[in-house]
């Protein structure tokens, strides 16, 4: 049975959290909490295996409860925020603290709709459970990386838009946010390639993602946009809501293409960037797939491979959530196997750098 404490100023939400979690005979809710002054005591009474945390709460907010929460390593936590931009830069910051994961409130901070992501609520919950010894040994956890990372620099004068003879595709999800900070900022500003990272995550948070992941990388990163021309040494981060895919003549003049394709049920997909990239640049492409849910991206790691690209996979080392890269591993989808620090290193590796 897993022992959940939810956290939330309404009690309207309270009550609906509770319902949908115990809709699932896995689950049992031990405590609610109204603030997180509330949430502290409770967490540290009963001891919960998961922990729903709201943001926005009186005396002390879910930001500033999370972090004591993380330093008590308790058990992982998973936010419950709003939809709005204010709130995707709260909830992105959570990430990076040590958040396991966020599930959107639709409709705004009391959500009379929040049965819409009843199934989003369990699987995450369920997910952060079965992670919870990974949750420690994460917080504990100390990047290894033998590379140093210079202070971003200005823009070059150098003409950009250069073909960009290699391609790298990143998947990732649950766990994501705080993963991929072991990899994109340890990419050097003249990488001799493009990249394309695809984070499952909804429209209103991909752009402030890719504004934070800029602020701190030595590439370029921007939120991919319909018509944007591809360009070496640039870091593309998928649309929420969008599928990331290419058009374009030839290798010299590739642009991004948006599309929706409700079969998949994520937008953007790993699977369907991988694919059309894969189709552009063949046995130039590199795929990574880490952290997360399910299985997006590791058939398409497997065609990557066969048709002559290079595929790295994380390993359970350091994974938050061992599912995507696992099942590229277990399809014979992965070249390498490595711990997030050590990704990195291998595609500087295996693409270079311009002069």
């Amino acid at each position: 049975m897993i022992r959940v404490l939810v956290v939330d100023d309404s009690a309207f939400m309270r009550k609906k959290l509770t319902e949908i979690l115990e809709s699932d005979p896995d689950i049992e809710v031990v405590a609610t909490a109204r603030d997180g002054e509330d949430a502290i005591r409770k967490a540290e009474e009963f001891l919960p295996d998961v922990i729903t945390l709201d943001i926005n709460m009186p005396r002390m907010d879910g930001l500033t409860a999370l972090k004591i929460l993380m330093q008590k390593k308790i058990a992982p936590v998973v936010m419950v925020s709003s939809l709005t931009q204010e709130g995707a830069e709260i909830t992105l910051k959570a990430l990076e603290m040590g958040a396991f994961d966020f599930v959107p409130k639709p409709g705004g901070t009391i959500s009379l709709d929040i049965d819409k992501v009843k199934q989003d609520i369990i699987e995450k919950v369920k997910a952060a459970a079965a992670s919870s010894h990974k949750f420690v040994v994460k917080k504990a956890f100390v990047k290894k990386a033998s590379f140093k990372v210079s202070q971003k620099t200005p823009p070059s004068t150098q003409p950009l838009g250069q073909k960009p003879s290699k391609a790298i595709v990143i998947g990732i999800s649950t766990g994501g946010p705080k993963t991929i900070m072991d990899v994109i900022p340890y990419l050097p500003a003249n990488l001799n390639a493009c990249v394309f990272l695809i984070q499952h995550m909804p429209p209103t948070f991909t752009a402030q993602y890719a504004k934070r992941l800029n602020e701190n990388s030595q590439l370029e990163v921007v939120e991919a946009s319909a018509g944007m021309k591809v360009e070496k040494s640039k870091c593309y981060v998928g649309k929420g809501g969008y599928h990331l895919t290419l058009y374009g003549s030839s290798i010299d003049d590739l642009r991004i293409r948006l599309t929706q394709k409700p079969e998949h049920r994520f937008m953007p997909s790993v699977d369907v960037c991988m694919l059309s990239v894969l189709e552009k640049f063949k046995e130039n492409t590199i795929g990574v797939l880490m952290t997360g849910m399910g299985d997006d991206g590791a058939d398409a790691m497997v065609k990557i491979r066969q048709s002559g690209g290079v595929t790295i996979a994380e390993s359970e080392e350091t994974a938050i959530v061992f599912g995507m890269p696992r099942e590229a591993i277990l399809r014979g989808g992965a070249d390498y196997v490595l711990p997030s620090y050590k990704i990195a290193e291998k595609l500087i590796e295996l693409v270079g750098e311009e002069d």
